[in-house]
């Protein structure tokens, strides 16, 4: 038998020897490892699943003009910009003065799904806007006009046009030449829009309707963008985008950034705090479970010492033991880590987490690591047993 396979016996018949001390052991390592795998799992998956979380709350980006408006060419140059697999919604907005029921309302024109995917917050009565057509109406607008889904409702839009020829004597243009138009529009409302916030006193349609109602099109006032990212990443692409496209200011809206990256950074500082904490107990469990087989095997340690058996020898041995005590742990701990960090993900965030295959050979070692530490102490104390006084039964 060669000294590889003697060694391996002689540590599987230890360890079989003593099962119920060391399956204390191995279940306070895999208990570790699952922690350890589990949260690191989660701490690396954190960021995708709190920025999914904060979309729910509306817009990160906002896209302003730098002079008066912007068109939807500038507009898809600055989303060019950010990685297309972060957009989550881009809305462009176009606000004008309508009349319904001869009394002014301010009308915003968008891309439905658009502003759909950028402000999932709304809570719609009845259905959201989806064609041409079609109209959503804000709370506080609907009760001031008795207004109800599947009414009929008339828009009107009258712009004054001020007469530009400077050509004209000075009594000419003193005087006010208006151009009338009185564009109507017939809009079925699918929806009435309850946000509890200044949405409400707003009616919102197509774009396409808007710029038909006003006759005028290429303008867009203002885009909402929700995009996937960490702040960092964020001010990246705003940056960016400011020194890409001249037409456009890209700015964050820090209410919802700010909180995103300070909730992130207070969660991230939790699970590894408990990663630690765990790891420091299961150091303790092992190094206790160590220091008593220790204890149990003193006579038998002073024994292969009286006989020839030198330190080295009961160190390979005692480590060998922790080893693979470890080895198994881990292992164990990788599975059922990916099975705690599956649950929790599906309990707070409603979604499943990935699988990192390089986690495992990390938890591994980790258990490998903190078992072999762990042993030291005890190993040493294996070193320090005096022949003679053990095997006189002192």
């Amino acid at each position: 038998m060669s000294k590889r396979r003697m060694f391996v016996k002689m540590i599987t018949a230890s360890l079989m020897r003593r099962r119920s001390r060391m399956i204390v052991a191995l279940l306070s390592i895999a208990i570790g490892a699952t922690i350890l795998s589990g949260l690191i799992s989660i701490y690396y998956d954190v960021p995708r699943q709190m920025g999914a979380e904060f979309r729910n709350y509306g817009a990160n980006m906002i896209f302003t003009a730098n002079d008066g408006s912007f068109t939807a060419a500038d507009m898809n140059r600055g989303a060019a910009d950010i990685d297309e697999e972060n957009i989550v919604g881009i809305a462009p907005y176009r606000y004008e003065n309508v009349r319904i029921h001869e009394r002014p309302i301010v009308a915003a024109g968008t891309d439905p799904e658009g502003a759909k995917a950028a402000s999932p917050y709304w809570n719609v009565e009845g259905e959201w806007f989806k064609n041409n057509g079609e109209i959503l109406v804000g709370k506080n607008v609907a009760e001031s006009f008795r207004i109800k889904v599947g009414d009929l409702l008339e828009v009107s839009y009258t712009p004054g046009a001020k007469s530009d020829d400077k050509e004209a004597d000075s009594e000419a243009t003193s005087q006010e030449d208006e151009v009338v138009l009185d564009n109507t529009a017939y809009l079925n409302v699918v929806g009435i829009l309850d946000t509890g916030g200044s949405e409400e006193d707003y009616v919102y349609m197509t774009l396409a309707d808007l710029e038909t109602l006003t006759e005028t099109s290429g303008r867009i006032d203002v885009a909402e963008l929700s995009i996937s990212a960490t702040a960092d990443e964020l001010s990246s692409y705003a940056d960016k985008i400011n020194s890409t496209v001249p037409a456009i200011h890209a700015s964050l809206v820090k209410r919802v950034t700010a909180s995103e990256a300070t909730v992130l950074t207070k969660l991230q500082a939790l699970v590894l705090l408990v990663t630690i904490v765990v790891l420091a107990l299961t150091m303790i469990c092992v190094a206790t479970t160590m220091t008593a087989v220790v204890a149990e095997r003193r006579k038998e340690i002073g024994l292969r010492k009286a006989i020839g058996a030198s330190d080295k020898s009961i160190i390979q041995e005692f480590m060998g033991e922790s080893m693979l005590l470890g080895l198994l742990g881990g292992i164990l701990g990788s599975v059922l880590g990916y099975v705690f960090a599956q649950e929790v993900s599906s309990s707070v965030f409603g979604s499943s987490i990935s699988f990192r295959p390089l986690l495992v050979p990390v938890t591994i070692l980790v258990s490998i690591a903190v078992t072999g530490i762990s042993s030291l102490m005890p190993i040493r104390s294996a070193t320090d047993v005096d022949p003679a006084l053990v095997l006189k039964g002192e």
